[in-house]
C-alpha cells in the first residue's frame, strides 16, 4: 500500500497529496543503506589505521619491553668487556712481568672466535629482532672463550709463582750464624793461608768465628743430603741438598742434629760450632755450591742486609786472612 504524503501548492495556497510508489521508498532506504556502509567503512579504516587491538598493543608493549632489556643486556656485556680487558692488561703488564713470564699473544686470547656462528638458527627463527639477539649470543661466546683463556693463564701463573716460590726458598741467601754486626765472618772465599800447612791454597768456603756450641742454621729449604765425621777434613759436617742445582756445606761443627733425609726449612737450627777436624779454632766453615761449582757464599747474602751491611761484609771477605781451618 503506498504511502500519502502532501506537499504546499503556493499557487492554490493549498495542501495537495502525493503519491509515493514501493520502488521509492525501496530505492531511498538502499541509498540510506549504502551510505552508513560507507561511513562504517570509513570509521573501521580509521580505527584500524590509527588504533591498535588489544592484542597488538600488548604486543607492541612486549616488544618494546624487549628491545629495552636488550639493550640493557648489550651495555652489560659492553661493561663485562672492559672488566676483562682490565684484568688482561694486569696479566700481561704486572703479574706476568714480574714472574718474568711473556704475555699471552693476541692470537690466543682471540682463540676460537669467528667462523660459522654457533646462534645461526636464531635468524632462521621468526623472533623480531633476530640481528640484534644474536649479536647479544656473539658477544656472550667472544667473552667466554676469552675467560675461559684468562682463568688457564690464571692457573698457570699460580703455578710459575708456586715454582719461584719454591725456588727462592731454595737459594741460601741467610747466614749460617748469628751474626747482625757482622764481626763473625773471619775468613773469606779465594786464595788464603792454610793454618796447619802454611801455604798459600783455595780456600772454597768462608768461615764464621764463634763460640763453641753457637746454633748453625740452615740458610735455605731443602734435604740433609749427608752427616758425616771426617777427622782429617771437616770434622763432623752436615750437606744439605737445596734442589735447583744448590748445595751447602757446613763444617767443623762440634755436632749436629738432625739425619740424612730430613727436610729442613730456612732459619732451622741443624747444629752447633764446634772445633772439630783439621781446625785451629772454634768456627764454621760454611760453602755453597751450584751445579756442583763451590761459589763464593756471601754473594747470597745480600736478601737479610741492607746495602750498606752487604757492602761492608763484601769488604770483609775480601781481606787477607787465613782461613781457621783445612779444606
Amino acid at each position: 500500500m503506498a504511502r500519502i504524503k502532501y506537499y504546499y501548492d503556493t499557487e492554490s495556497c493549498r495542501y495537495e497529496r502525493i503519491k509515493v510508489s514501493t520502488s521509492d521508498i525501496i530505492l531511498n532506504f538502499l541509498g540510506f543503506l549504502v551510505l552508513c556502509l560507507i561511513v562504517g567503512a570509513g570509521i573501521a579504516a580509521v580505527y584500524i589505521y590509527k588504533f591498535d587491538s588489544p592484542k597488538e598493543a600488548m604486543l607492541i608493549k612486549a616488544n618494546e619491553e624487549h628491545l629495552a632489556h636488550n639493550d640493557r643486556l648489550a651495555k652489560e656485556l659492553v661493561s663485562m668487556e672492559k672488566m676483562l680487558s682490565i684484568l688482561q692488561e694486569r696479566d700481561d703488564n704486572v703479574y706476568r712481568s714480574v714472574l718474568g713470564a711473556e704475555p699471552i699473544p693476541e692470537a690466543m686470547r682471540e682463540g676460537g672466535i669467528g667462523g660459522v656462528s654457533r646462534y645461526n638458527e636464531i635468524l632462521e627463527g621468526s623472533l623480531t629482532n633476530p640481528e640484534l639477539i644474536k649479536a647479544n649470543y656473539d658477544k656472550i661466546e667472544q667473552l667466554r672463550v676469552k675467560m675461559t683463556t684468562q682463568n688457564e693463564s690464571y692457573d698457570r701463573l699460580l703455578e710459575m709463582a708456586k715454582k719461584k716460590e719454591e725456588r727462592f726458598a731454595a737459594l741460601p741467601s741467610i747466614q749460617p750464624v748469628s751474626n747482625k754486626e757482622l764481626k763473625r765472618l773471619s775468613s773469606g772465599f779465594g786464595m788464603r793461608n792454610d793454618p796447619i800447612l802454611h801455604t798459600r791454597r783455595m780456600h772454597y768456603g768462608i768461615d764464621f768465628s764463634a763460640p763453641q756450641g753457637s746454633p748453625i742454621y740452615a740458610t735455605a729449604n731443602g734435604t740433609i743430603a749427608l752427616t758425616r765425621f771426617n777427622a782429617g777434613g771437616y770434622g763432623y759436617y752436615v750437606k744439605i741438598d737445596h734442589g735447583y742445582g744448590y748445595e751447602t756445606l757446613y763444617g767443623h761443627m762440634r755436632n749436629y742434629i738432625v739425619k740424612k733425609g730430613q727436610k729442613v726449612k730456612r732459619g732451622e737450627i741443624i747444629g752447633y760450632v764446634g772445633n772439630t777436624g783439621k781446625s785451629t779454632a772454634p768456627h764454621l766453615h760454611y760453602e755453597v755450591r751450584k751445579n756442583k761449582e763451590r761459589i763464593n757464599p756471601v754473594y747470597y747474602f745480600s736478601s737479610e742486609l741492607s746495602t750498606e751491611e752487604y757492602e761492608e761484609i763484601l769488604r770483609l771477605a775480601s781481606l787477607e786472612t787465613s782461613a781457621l781451618g783445612s779444606n
